[in-house]
């Protein structure tokens, strides 16, 4: 190591002599051209040794990068659409679907083998011109889809409706996850394991609700004939929060933001109603098990009731078939499944109740909460919930009160409440 520093040192000496030795010796008007004996003359004003070479293989090398940036830029603004994989059987399965970019409605029965896209000039509500783009689809008929895979369609924000064909065996629940602009389900009335009722996906014998859609109050209120959009209220106003149609009414949110689980239903799968619309959701006696995420960040809701006998059709259940919060009959609570549903009101949890899985009611009930305090009432006493029940991690949720979080405040050994109206 010495002697490296010796010999480097003794470098930077040599190459100081030159300099001073030089430095002095050169006149200025010549600073940029003067050879030094030994080294190589200066290229100034005079050509590189093949520099016409030189230049054309960094042109072309230019060239070939600039087009391999197109390329790659292209293939990834134009990826396939649809992507799949194969079954056990002869079937594809719908992997992800990306839309290409204003399709709104899709039809899944066949693999796809090209989508052809023709733009068109229209005249637009306003009466200015406007683009219009339509998608021709070409179906490959020896590939029939049997299954649409998880996350299949996550997060799409300009798919309106969704029709499932008679072939498709198999959905993954959260295949619809976060479909902002779905509105309606559309199901072959030949396919034995799914059908849709007024637009919600359920299994053929509606014992399971799979996807309420997020945006189905748009079908709704194109069903009956509302046509504002997003005016609030004074009653929301208050809340900080905005409402559907200028000139609400009762009618209006029975029929828009009201929904009735239909009394065959005994399982609300996972994420079934996620960030739906709603704001009264009446559940069957009858119904067993709310799945992970069955309501999570339904904002808005503020009633989960339960209803006795046959769903009515069109209309709330009366007052005397009622009762608050959850059914006697249900066994298990889902993980995050009433999460940020801060508008809900009241929750009772009954005694058949087993389970309550982790962030279950996290961020819930606390803007309806009187004093700020989230208070979640059970049949069971305190020590029977925690030696009967199995209770996730952070399960009733936490809320900041002061400089310390705290958490939501369960009310053991509790009488179910009582509908007033």
């Amino acid at each position: 190591m010495a002697d490296k520093k010796k010999e480097k040192r003794a470098n930077n000496l040599a190459d100081q002599a030159v300099y001073d030795a030089y430095k002095d010796a050169i006149p200025e008007n010549e600073a940029w051209t003067w050879q030094i004996e030994g080294l190589q003359p200066p290229h100034i004003g005079r050509p590189y040794q093949n520099a016409g070479v030189k230049k054309a293989v960094t042109v072309l090398i230019l060239i070939v990068a600039i087009a391999l940036s197109i390329f790659f830029s292209f293939r990834i603004l134009h990826t396939d659409p649809f992507k799949y994989g194969e079954t056990e059987t002869d079937g594809a399965a719908l992997i992800r679907f990306s839309n290409p970019g204003e399709m709104r409605s899709l039809t899944v029965d066949y693999a796809v083998s090209d989508v052809r896209t023709v733009v068109s000039t229209v005249t637009g509500e306003d009466g200015k011109p406007v683009q219009k783009t339509d998608y021709t689809l070409t179906p490959d008929k020896t590939r029939p889809v049997t299954s649409i895979g998880e996350y299949a369609f996550n997060c799409d924000e300009k798919l309106q409706e969704i029709s499932i064909g008679a072939q498709v065996t198999s959905i993954d629940p959260k295949a619809f996850y976060s479909c902002y602009a779905l509105k309606a389900f559309h199901v072959d009335p030949e396919n034995p394991n799914y059908c849709d009722v007024d637009g919600v996906l359920f299994n053929k014998d509606k014992t399971v609700l799979l996807c309420y859609p997020i945006d189905h109050d748009l079908y709704l209120r194109e069903k009956y004939g509302y046509t504002a959009q997003y005016w609030p209220t004074d009653k929301w106003r208050e809340k900080g929060l905005d409402k559907y149609n200028k000139d609400y009414t009762p009618e209006y949110e029975a029929r828009v933001n009201t929904y009735i689980v239909p009394e065959t239903v005994k399982t609300i799968g996972p994420l079934a109603f996620n960030y739906a619309e709603l704001f009264r959701i009446y559940l069957p006696e009858g119904l067993e098990r709310l799945e992970t995420m069955a309501l999570f960040r339904n904002w808005h809701l503020e009633v989960c009731d339960t209803y006795t006998g046959k769903a009515p059709e069109g209309e709330i259940p009366a007052l005397s078939n009622l009762k608050a919060s959850l059914p006697d009959s249900l066994t298990f609570i889902g993980s995050d499944c009433f999460n940020c549903d801060e508008q809900l009101q009241y929750v009772f949890i009954p005694e058949n109740v087993t389970e309550i899985g982790h962030h279950a009611f996290w961020g819930a009930l606390k803007a309806a909460s009187p004093d700020g305090v989230p208070r979640i009432y059970t049949a069971r006493s305190g020590e029977s919930l925690k030696a009967n029940v199995t209770l996730g991690d952070q399960w009733r949720g936490e809320y900041d009160k002061g400089l310390f979080p705290h958490a939501s405040e369960v009310i053991g050994g509790a009488a179910r409440a009582q509908i007033d109206s």
